[in-house]
């Protein structure tokens, strides 16, 4: 098991930089490594982990400019883009940070004649598989609560960002964390599988958490089953942008841009299907189209650049496969519909119309700058039409009243509803998905205690 993996920059094509495979003993020492970091780090006080992470939060603002343009040469995002997922994480940071004491902490429990208590303890070394679209936050989401509930982390990240997965060991060790509380596996693509599935039946790994394809997810389900562990999977999403008949149309359209083509559309979380009422259909397409033809599509280090390039040519062609399969099935096309000719793997922003059930962009997750937009005849048709999907991570819905809004999302099997918001992430709230879009959840309290060993203890006065 040796070879080696090579970036390559997606707005260019040129290659970055070669990364020598790990082989057997080198993974091997990796796990150890990492094992022995957590074995020590979860005997460390709270109060030391919390100014650990408070210093972690530091030092991702002091490395603000590295990070976010390595992440945009690795996978094309545009530069500011990079530069808020920095910032992201070191608000998240300062969060658990501020609020860990609250979470952890002891929880007495009122029963007579004993002392009682819940505790929230660390487990030990929790394997992290994550992907490429956000190098940096996809990791942090997970690894700053788990490290500070007391746990280490040992982390493949996604081929193609191997220089990010490597920026972020060196990271941890910057902010003054323990040599192996995070440790980065390079392992080329094929040898992944069977890697993955041998760390999962190791005792020295205590959980597992997967961000990725539905197709990775059910492999690492499995075997996380099989090995009767913890698993947290963060999958798929086909996420509907409901926009009633009373909405601001307006207002509606601009944000479902941003909700679409943020990050070159390459996000679970990003709003896929737009679901509009027959009475302001025509209007919100004709909005919705001229501001996506506004977006200008070019070099991601250019301030002036509102999307960059697909991470991989592999994605933009199955893109293409998507959209060709749905103008063949009747959808009209709008706008976009093609790759962008010259070097690097940039995909025009595309807006297909008269999308249903039964149409590939509308059936299938579509990891790129295509919206598809479908026509209900009422707001009960809308939630029909949005829950005819596999997936279930969240819904925006757009309304002049919240309450009705509200009242909707309840019958839309999601983990998250937004009422007039574009779909987002956010530390203080949970975050997770349903149905296909898996299981388990990151952020707010819920993520700092998925990977702990929730223990009651009772002891008799």
């Amino acid at each position: 098991m040796s070879s080696s993996i090579t970036t390559i920059n997606p707005a260019t094509g040129a290659p970055l930089a070669t990364y020598q495979s790990m082989d057997r003993a080198a993974v091997e020492q990796a796990l150890a490594n990492a094992h022995t970091a957590a074995q020590a780090w979860g005997k460390v006080p709270l109060a030391q982990r919390i100014e650990a992470v408070r210093e972690l939060s530091a030092e991702l603002r002091r490395q603000r400019d590295p990070l976010a343009k390595l992440m945009t040469a690795e996978m094309g995002k545009v530069l500011r883009e990079a530069e808020g997922e920095v910032e992201k994480s070191a608000v998240t940071a300062t969060y658990y940070a501020t609020q860990a004491e609250r979470f952890l902490s002891d929880e007495p429990v009122d029963v007579a004649g004993v002392d009682a208590w819940v505790s929230y303890e660390a487990i030990g070394v929790v394997l992290a598989v994550m992907p490429w679209n956000f190098p940096l936050w996809q990791v942090m989401r997970f690894a700053l609560p788990a490290v500070t509930a007391g746990n280490g982390i040992l982390l493949k990240h996604s081929p193609n960002v191997t220089g990010s997965a490597l920026a972020i060991e060196r990271l941890f060790e910057s902010a003054g964390l323990p040599k192996g509380l995070l440790t980065t596996l390079v392992v080329a693509e094929p040898e992944v599988p069977a890697t993955i599935e041998a760390l999962i039946n190791d005792d020295r790994i205590a959980a597992v958490t997967l961000t990725g394809s539905n197709r990775a997810g059910a492999a690492v389900g499995a075997a996380a089953g099989r090995a009767s562990k913890k698993s947290v999977l963060e999958l798929g999403g086909s996420d509907a942008f409901i926009v009633l008949a009373d909405a601001d149309v307006e207002k509606a359209a601009a944000a479902a841009v941003r909700a679409r083509f943020h990050n070159a559309g390459q996000s679970c979380v990003c709003a896929k299907r737009f679901i509009v009422e027959a009475a302001i259909a025509d209007r919100f397409t004709q909005l919705f189209v001229e501001g996506v033809q506004r977006l200008k599509t070019g070099d991601p280090l250019d301030a002036a650049t509102d999307m960059g390039p697909l991470a991989r040519s592999d994605l933009r062609d199955q893109l293409q496969r998507q959209v060709d399969a749905s103008v063949a099935a009747g959808a009209k096309l709008l706008a976009g519909g093609h790759t962008v000719a010259g070097e690097g793997s940039f995909y025009a922003p595309t807006v297909l119309s008269g999308t249903k059930p039964g149409m590939a962009v509308f059936d299938e997750e579509t990891f790129g700058p295509v919206a598809a937009i479908a026509v209900a005849a009422d707001a009960q048709d809308a939630v029909r039409l949005a829950n005819a999907s596999p997936f279930g991570l969240s819904v925006s819905i757009w309304t002049q009243s919240n309450a009705r809004g509200v009242e909707l999302a309840k019958g839309i099997t999601t983990g998250a509803a937004f009422i007039n918001a574009v779909t987002a992430s956010d530390a203080r709230l949970p975050f997770g998905g349903t149905k296909k879009s898996g299981y388990g959840r990151e952020l707010a309290a819920a993520g700092v205690r998925e990977f702990t060993n929730i223990r009651t203890y009772w002891a008799q006065r």
